[in-house]
């Protein structure tokens, strides 16, 4: 670092990581046989190679969240998952369809924490018969409730196209494009919400 770097306080490249965005890639389901881990390592491969936030996989089946509802709050999985999402500056959810709605475990999982959401923003990746399209605008609706501002960019991928068996996850090339593009606007967005909180 040169001498009017000093002076002006230009961060170290060791301050400029400390500073990165933390971004959660949170998989939005629990059940035995999923396949949202194959999902979430690709596009948590995709992000890393851009070097521009730190992005970490957030597997909400590690908190072990009661149903709301039938607890008194005081598992230590709730405060757990309240205090990762803290951590986090922004988010990108991997949904999968099951109804034409998001998983119960998602669902649950969203309404264990309320400020801890607020004011961040969000992009989704979702599959299913139609892409999880449906799945993906509920969520939508749900993430406005939560003050989640959730990106346009929405990479859709296919049981039919993207997944071999419905099991072995095989992405076509295309998708790399919107991804990207998704997390342009995430971190973009993220890092403007974060002036607000």
């Amino acid at each position: 670092m040169g001498f009017w770097d000093k002076l002006f306080g230009k961060p170290t490249k060791e301050e400029q990581v400390m500073t990165k965005l933390n971004i959660g890639i949170i998989l939005g389901s629990t059940r035995q046989g999923r396949v949202s881990p194959q999902v979430g390592e690709w596009v948590k491969g995709i992000a890393d190679k851009r070097g521009d936030a730190n992005y970490d996989i957030v597997d909400i089946a590690d908190f072990n969240l009661p149903f709301l509802g039938t607890t008194d709050g005081t598992e230590p999985g709730i405060g757990e998952w309240n205090q990762k999402l803290d951590s986090l500056d922004g988010f990108i959810f991997i949904v999968q369809e099951y109804n034409h709605s998001i998983t119960g475990a998602l669902k649950n999982a969203l309404d264990f924490a309320r400020e801890a959401w607020n004011n961040k923003a969000a992009g989704i990746v979702s599959y299913g018969s139609t892409g999880g399209a449906r799945a993906a605008e509920h969520l939508r609706g749900i993430c406005g409730e939560l003050k989640i501002a959730d990106v346009r960019t929405h990479p859709t991928l296919s049981l039919f196209t993207d997944f071999e068996n419905g099991s072995d996850f095989k992405p076509q090339d295309l998708h790399l494009n919107n991804v990207n593009t998704m997390l342009d606007e995430v971190v973009a967005w993220s890092g403007a919400l974060k002036t607000l909180r």
